[in-house]
């Protein structure tokens, strides 16, 4: 399994496993009702997925992260769907358990359990009917732990990029983390595919993971649960530090939880974010103090989503606007037209402050199509830091685009939806972002919450 792959798979069955939300300590119940690991031929699995058809995609991910994930049925009737690079002996029901694998010439094919009910990502970054509540909020944080936790008591202390992704909810609404991360993924030996402000600093010092390292990137995702946004550490602990925690707390939130509680998980975040990897807390610890934390725990995972027990997530159709359809096509070309057009009439205090030069220059090569003098010029700007401006990263996004460099372009138009989290440019530019990477859901989920928001302004 070590070598490099040239397809990226795994496949998921219905699981049987009952989650216990008040006892961590008997994860391991219900081991039998999986079967042990199996072995399955390329054939056997080509069949099951229609030839591996893109009807029978579930998710993917980009070319750093090149993984496909379908769907398909096993002759047994299970539902199956495909990734890649991960290990298979575990059985817990707070994993997406492995149960086979293929391995013929250079495919590398695994088997797991079928999660139909998107990612955490998807909840919680880009809800549709219904925000995620502080009491799921609270299961997803202590489901985690236990997973880690039943991990590193199994020998796997270690897991590689740790993120919102890697949360998968079951036909239960239970989280489930994904197996893939429990070995190194396939990306060139990489541990992490995340923008550099949420890798851990060993890791960034070292090259090497660490279990201290899980425990940095668990904090990242208490972060996301907190906020219900993608916020760097650094900028989290600022807040934090200067005991403006209540500006990090998701507005969604407001009237869910007392202060106290809110206050605990901040502080356990940023416990687990210390600098020093000594300083932060085990796995066990973290269960220790989540536990004590849970709100309504009589109530079934799929109520407190508001999902239908035991389907997936519907599907929508999208009506999009010109700038949806534009970042839909990926036409780079309209895009600059419509952003040329819209000039600064999205931002409040910005679009008649052209006395400053370097967004003035900017602007000009903007105009002219010089995208790499634009970019110099923006990065100056933005670096000045006296006035921010969600149009001018809209803008540096777009060079960005245009020069090949998509990972720099998704991170200036996730920028852009921080400063303005109710701006529909931002998402599309993500998506148009997401496209560039390969990431073709996540850039069509990212799409339908622009087209959302654009529909919830004419509303108003």
């Amino acid at each position: 399994m070590g070598a490099r792959c040239s397809k990226l798979s795994l496949c998921w069955w219905p699981s049987n496993l009952k989650s216990n939300l008040n006892d961590s300590s008997d994860l391991e119940n219900g081991e039998e009702a999986l079967p042990g690991f199996s072995e399955y031929s390329l054939d056997q699995l080509r069949a099951a997925t229609a030839g591996f058809s893109t009807d029978n995609i579930v998710s993917e991910h980009g070319e750093k992260a090149p993984n496909v994930v379908y769907r398909g049925t096993l002759d047994e009737d299970r539902l199956i769907a495909e990734e890649a690079r991960a290990v298979g002996q575990l059985r817990s029901d707070r994993l997406a358990n492995l149960i086979g694998c293929c391995c013929e010439g250079d495919e590398r094919l695994l088997v797991a359990e079928f999660m139909p009910n998107e990612t955490l990502s998807k909840h919680l970054f880009h809800w549709e009917n219904q925000h995620m509540k502080w009491p799921m909020r609270l299961r997803v944080a202590l489901y985690l732990a236990q997973a880690l936790e039943y991990c590193s008591n199994r020998g796997r202390a270690l897991y590689h990029d740790l993120n919102a992704y890697r949360i998968l909810f079951d036909q239960d609404g239970n989280p489930r983390l994904s197996s893939f991360g429990l070995m190194k993924n396939s990306r060139d030996g990489k541990s992490y595919s995340t923008n550099l402000a949420f890798t851990p600093p060993e890791y960034l010092r070292t090259g090497r993971v660490i279990p201290e390292s899980v425990v940095y990137s668990f904090g990242t995702l208490l972060l996301d649960l907190l906020s219900g946004k993608h916020i760097p550490p650094s900028h989290a602990l600022d807040l934090i530090r200067g005991k403006n925690f209540l500006m990090l707390m998701d507005s969604c939130l407001e009237g869910q939880f007392s202060n106290d509680d809110g206050t605990e998980l901040v502080r356990l975040a940023s416990r687990c974010l210390q600098y020093e990897p000594r300083e932060r807390p085990n796995v066990k610890s973290l269960v220790t103090a989540l536990t004590p934390l849970q709100k309504e725990t009589e109530v079934p995972s799929h109520v407190l989503m508001g999902i239908p027990h035991g389907m997936a997530s519907s599907k929508q159709t999208m009506v999009l606007t010109p700038l949806g359809e534009a970042c839909s096509r990926m036409d780079l070309t309209a895009i600059h037209e419509i952003l040329e057009k819209i000039g600064y009439k999205d931002d409040e205090g910005i679009a008649n402050e052209e006395t400053l030069n370097s967004k003035k220059r900017g602007d000009t090569a903007f105009r002219a199509k010089d995208f790499g003098t634009a970019i110099e010029c923006y990065t100056h700007f933005i670096d000045g830091g006296t006035m921010i401006s969600p149009t001018v990263f809209a803008r540096r996004c777009l060079c960005y685009l245009m020069n090949n460099m998509a990972q720099e372009a998704l991170g200036d138009a996730m920028q852009a939806q921080v400063i303005s989290p109710e701006w529909p440019t931002a998402f599309y530019l993500q998506a148009a972002a997401l496209f560039s990477l390969g990431m073709d859901n996540d850039a069509q989920e990212t799409l339908k919450d622009g087209t959302n928001l654009e529909a919830k302004k004419h509303r108003n």
